[in-house]
């Protein structure tokens, strides 16, 4: 219990100790909480006033710095606008870009120092120098020595040698201002007018330098035109146009890759004012080509077909290089002149039936035998000029119908079955486009079967029949050797229709018989036995007079009348043909008659040997 208590007491004492420390402790805190309270009293002015100090001093570091910013931007202005007053210089492209790219910022981040006005109208300057540089550029790349008419076509192209001055110009003009970008930039507005300009300044001078390329082509072909084949006039013309649509197509290519507005619209509207004077030149060609054509149709028809043919052909480009002008302008200039051209076509083809006719009505020597002009192909010896003197010439004609088929069968369609006819007989049948050929088919045979009309209304009209059926034979059989037999161009035989081979068979073997009657007839009749004479020797003797004079006149006949002298092998045929037929005859008459002792002197009315006969009448046929 003493413990106890003791431990208690000592407890607290040191409860009293530590109670009169915490009290020395509190009193000592206080103390400094006093003395803090007077030094921050003391210490709040001066810190006040430091902070004062500290602000005057940041506003006058500021208001230094600004000073000389100003005065380093107005250096930097005056600089600039010097620049680009004078324009872009060789070599300093990319410092003048840089001039107009910080006026520009300047600009774009409003400051306040700022003449925006003045600014502007550098930025305006600056655009319009650099337009002038693209516009020499583009001058200079569209001006030179063009392609010598009657050299290789080329299209035209730009300069390599220029792209690496104008393409930075270009990319560097596309960053520009525009109101569509930039609404609220002051000089905006000004710029756009200025590239729209030098863009138009672009297309004109790149459209009028392709017809410049172009047009001595163009005018060469309409020169050469009344010279050369026409067939061979319409593909140079088919070519022409060919390039032409190419040159369009890479300068339309061009115009995208340097035109300074890149918008589609804008792209459409230039490429349509490049095309202007292109599309004038293909009209200006087109329509002489077409006058030419106009002046002597059954001269140059061919060459209508072809460049019908040869425009038909490029129909589907020209629509896709048309198409990239946008909807501007609803002219279509191939469709014009594919009108105009299937209008001559449509002329030509009656035209050429009626020429044919014609010839019907020319007449010649009674002891004309030669071919006619309406007959006979073209000889590559002559001139065209020369060969389509008054007739285009059937087999020439009907030669060259394959090689622009497809404008005949176009055309021959658009015209109708049978119309060509110009109203006479019925209309075969109106063809459908399924039947290959068909209706080319009817108009070679009405082609066909003219010819061999009017040939034998020639024929019929002469005065001397023998002659007349020399004639007929030499011009049917020409018609069926070149056509049927022997054609130039194996493609023409799978064009005759059965109907059009069995005419000409039928007319060869009517026109040869023909000249078997006229023309050996009275000579076999000299060598019939009449039986009422069956002792009378006078009768004999005559008969042998009358026939070797029919035969002297038969042979003085042929030396003017040449018979097929233009296919030998045919020649030969009516020769063997006319042996067989007049030598056995002969052979046994002249027997017969020896047998019965006609006369004491047989060699007096027997003037020439049977060999003797053979030998000349070959002889006639193998000259």
């Amino acid at each position: 219990m003493d413990d106890e208590t003791a431990e208690i007491e000592l407890l607290q004492q040191n409860l009293n100790k530590t109670r009169q420390i915490s009290k020395r402790m509190t009193t000592i805190l206080d103390s400094f909480d006093t003395r803090l309270a007077k030094l921050e009293k003391s210490i709040l002015p001066l810190y006040t006033a430091t902070q004062i100090l500290n602000r005057r001093r940041n506003n006058i570091d500021q208001t230094l710095a600004r000073i000389e910013d100003l005065s380093s931007n107005q250096q930097d202005l005056a600089a600039d606008e010097s620049l680009i007053l004078r324009g872009p210089q060789p070599g300093q492209i990319a410092v003048y870009k840089e001039a107009l790219e910080r006026l520009n910022t300047s600009i774009a981040f409003n400051a306040a120092d700022l003449d925006l006005a003045h600014t502007a109208r550098l930025v305006q300057t600056g655009a319009q120098k650099l337009t002038q540089l693209y516009t020499k550029v583009v001058a200079e790349g569209s001006s030179g020595i063009t392609p010598a008419p009657g050299t290789e076509l080329m299209m035209t192209s730009f300069p390599s040698s220029l792209l690496p001055t104008l393409s930075p110009v270009v990319k560097f003009l596309r960053t520009l201002p525009l109101p569509s970008t930039h609404p609220s930039h002051p000089a905006a507005q000004t710029i756009l007018a200025t590239l729209k300009e030098a863009q138009q300044g672009y297309a004109e001078m790149r459209g009028n330098w392709s017809v410049k390329c172009l047009e001595g082509q163009g005018k060469r072909l309409v020169v050469r035109a009344e010279t050369v084949d026409p067939l061979l006039t319409g593909r140079e013309f088919r070519d022409w146009v060919e390039l032409m649509l190419g040159t369009a197509e890479e300068e339309y290519k061009l115009l995208i890759e340097l035109c300074p507005l890149s918008n589609p619209p804008m792209v459409s509207s230039a490429f349509g004012t490049l095309m202007v004077p292109i599309l004038k030149l293909f009209s200006s060609v087109l329509t002489q080509l077409i006058n030419l054509v106009k002046k002597s149709l059954h001269k140059y028809n061919f060459l209508a077909l072809s460049a019908y043919e040869g425009l038909l052909s490029l129909q589907p480009h020209w629509e896709e290089v048309l198409s990239r002008r946008g909807s501007a302008s609803d002219k279509n200039e191939l469709k014009d002149g594919l009108q105009s051209l299937r209008a001559l076509c449509l002329r030509s083809f009656p035209e050429f039936l009626a020429d044919i006719k014609m010839g019907a009505m020319s007449r010649g020597a009674d002891t004309n035998t030669k071919l006619m002009d309406f007959t006979t192909s073209a000889s590559p010896s002559y001139t065209w000029s020369q060969i389509t003197a008054d007739f285009f010439q059937t087999i020439s004609y009907i030669e060259r119908i394959p090689q622009v088929l497809s404008a005949v069968e176009s055309a021959l369609y658009a015209l109708g079955d049978g119309n060509w006819k110009m109203g006479e007989g019925v209309q075969v049948g109106k063809g459908s486009k399924d039947d290959d050929g068909t209706i080319v088919e009817h108009f070679i045979h009405d082609i066909v079967t003219t010819a061999i009309s009017s040939l034998n209304t020639v024929s019929r009209g002469a005065r001397r029949p023998p002659f007349s059926s020399v004639f007929l034979l030499n011009n049917i059989s020409y018609l069926r050797q070149h056509l049927l037999l022997q054609p130039k161009d194996a493609s023409v035989i799978s064009l005759l229709s059965p109907s059009t081979t069995e005419a000409l068979n039928s007319a060869f073997r009517t026109a040869k018989a023909g000249y078997f009657d006229l023309n050996f007839s009275p000579l076999m009749q000299t060598l019939t036995d009449d039986p009422k004479d069956k002792s009378n020797k006078g009768v004999a003797k005559e008969k042998f007079t009358r026939f070797f004079d029919l035969f002297d006149e038969l042979l003085e006949r042929h030396k003017f009348a040449g018979v097929l002298e233009e296919d030998p092998q045919a020649r030969a045929e009516i020769g063997d043909e006319v042996i067989m037929l007049v030598v056995p005859s002969f052979q046994r008459f002249t027997q017969k008659q020896k047998d019965k002792e006609f006369s004491k002197n047989p060699q007096k009315y027997i003037k020439r040997s049977t060999e003797d006969v053979e030998a000349q009448l070959r002889n006639l046929f193998s000259r």
